[in-house]
């Protein structure tokens, strides 16, 4: 019985959304330590896990262990196709419920991990030994979306198997269950016949894993570590465990791209999924809008850029921080060091032809009083995503804020000027707080600065429409400056409906 229903879903709705766009896929390649001779390798890229095999031999005992060992198995379950195997067996036929056919390029086989002559024994770590077939059906359709089956390998089972494979696929009947499985497998139990699935070379050798990576909060990099160069063909992917896959090698350019897009997509929906867990233990205004790793240079005038460092850079409420690592529980967001408010600090992207090196899409996080901060990442779609998750930090950091007062000075006399949400530019007495002049942000028209202390705002009258120009005078001017482009941000922003809406609970 080939298992392809659609079925209702078992993961929660943020999780779903996730795992429909996490990549499976096997492929041959290089590795190196960027020193010696690459050697051939296997990499297989799972939901969650970026694996390194080599193909060693197996003697007699060690390959009856390998059968005999019973092996855990995820699949995403496809839209078309369902779990893409068929199963025979069955209580009712004293046999365990025996994976009979695994149809190409679908989900059972994308795993490589599953094969004809595997054994369902637990269904989401459930028991079904002991399960007629048709129950064992409905089970399996009934799975959800990701399904983890615990499987044992019966080598004598797989030559009757595709025996009634062959049958089944040769006559013009429906495939039947109904042969005499329990007579079969006792014959295949006996037989000296060994063939299956896999080929004589196949049975003598295995798979082994020389680096698992976990690709939750990992990062890729086709930069030689630390530096402005690119490998050429080449990339290296480093987990949040401090493991390294070593420099992978590939043919040609075409394979490359395929590699990266399907590793880096799988990494951001695995780390988009964690910001949303964390999420649900921070209120609405302290939300987390990006999490990823950026590299760092430190900004200097006296020699180009070439040493750079991995941050973990995050946006989170009012926040922009940076880390080593990355946050692993609610307390490590209390312990970073370097944090940033974003209504106070400026983040500028880098043209091309500003680059200082080799690196590219990169950009710039300036704050008053402290030294620019120059970062890049690895690809265009990731500076884009740190640029909207900006937006959306300032745009809800200004309105959890409110307003803001600097001290300034006009004609000779101290005045303080308020930033409000709602009401706009308010010049006041310090004590009293009455109004000297008020102005909504929608009417600046312009603003011009000695990069100093001394700065001009000029105002459009609503009714008279002449500009109206104010000099002011403030000791921290740098921070003013940040602050009232913060507040003209999140004003623009919010102006969209939909943006407005998507940071409103």
């Amino acid at each position: 019985m080939k298992i392809n229903a659609t079925v209702p879903r078992m993961t929660t709705p943020i999780e779903e959304k996730v795992y429909q766009k996490l990549k499976v896929r096997t492929g041959m390649v290089t590795v190196s330590d960027g020193k010696s001779k690459p050697q051939s390798v296997r990499l297989h890229l799972s939901m969650e896990i970026l694996r390194l095999q080599k193909e060693v031999p197996l003697d007699q005992n060690s390959a009856k262990s390998l059968h005999s060992k019973e092996r855990m198995v995820q699949i995403r379950r496809q839209a078309e196709g369902g779990l893409g195997l068929s199963i025979k067996g069955g209580a009712e036929h004293k046999l365990p419920i025996l994976i009979s056919r695994i149809y190409k390029d679908q989900a059972a086989d994308r795993t490589g991990e599953l094969f004809v002559g595997d054994a369902i024994v637990k269904v989401n770590g459930e028991y079904i030994t002991a399960c007629p077939h048709d129950d064992a059906v409905n089970i399996l359709r009934n799975a959800g979306d990701i399904v983890v089956l615990t499987v044992k390998h019966y080598k004598a089972a797989t030559p009757f198997l595709q025996k009634q494979l062959h049958k089944d696929l040769n006559s013009d009947s429906t495939p039947s269950k109904d042969f005499d499985m329990e007579a079969d497998w006792k014959s295949s139990e006996g037989s000296d016949d060994h063939s299956s699935t896999h080929s004589k070379s196949d049975e003598n050798t295995r798979w082994v894993d020389i680096v698992t990576l976990p690709l939750m909060m990992a990062y890729v990099t086709r930069y030689i570590f630390g530096t402005d160069k690119l490998r050429p063909n080449s990339f290296e992917v480093r987990g949040l465990n401090g493991v390294s896959t070593g420099i992978i090698h590939c043919d040609d350019s075409a394979i490359l791209s395929q590699w990266l897009k399907y590793i880096t997509d799988n990494i951001v929906s695995l780390t988009h999924l964690q910001m949303k867990l964390y999420n649900r233990n921070f209120n609405q205004s302290d939300r987390i809008e990006y999490m990823g790793w950026v590299n760092e240079s430190i900004l200097t005038n006296k020699h180009p850029w070439q040493s750079y460092k991995p941050r973990f850079l995050t946006l989170k409420g009012t926040d922009l921080l940076l880390f080593d690592t990355p946050p692993l529980n609610i307390g490590d967001w209390s312990k970073c060091s370097v944090v940033y408010k974003v209504y106070q600090t400026m983040f500028r992207v880098v043209k091309e032809s500003e680059n200082v090196d080799e690196r590219q899409h990169c950009f710039l996080i300036q704050t008053s009083g402290q030294e620019s901060r120059y970062l890049s990442v690895e690809t265009r779609q990731e500076l884009l995503r740190i640029e909207n998750a900006w937006q959306c930090s300032v745009c809800t950091a200004v309105m959890k804020l409110g307003s803001t007062t600097f001290t300034v000075n006009s004609n000779g006399k101290t005045w303080g000027l308020t930033l409000d949400w709602n009401l706009g530019f308010t010049l006041h007495e310090v004590d009293s707080k009455t109004p000297v002049w008020q102005y909504k942000f929608s009417q600046l028209r312009g603003s011009s600065d000695d990069a100093n202390s001394k700065m001009k705002l000029h105002f459009q009258d609503n009714d008279l429409k002449v500009i109206e120009t104010k000099e002011l005078e403030c000791p921290n001017l740098q921070s003013l400056l940040f602050c009232m482009h913060a507040f003209l941000t999140a004003k623009v922003a919010s102006v969209d409906p939909a943006f407005l809406s998507s940071i409103v609970p």
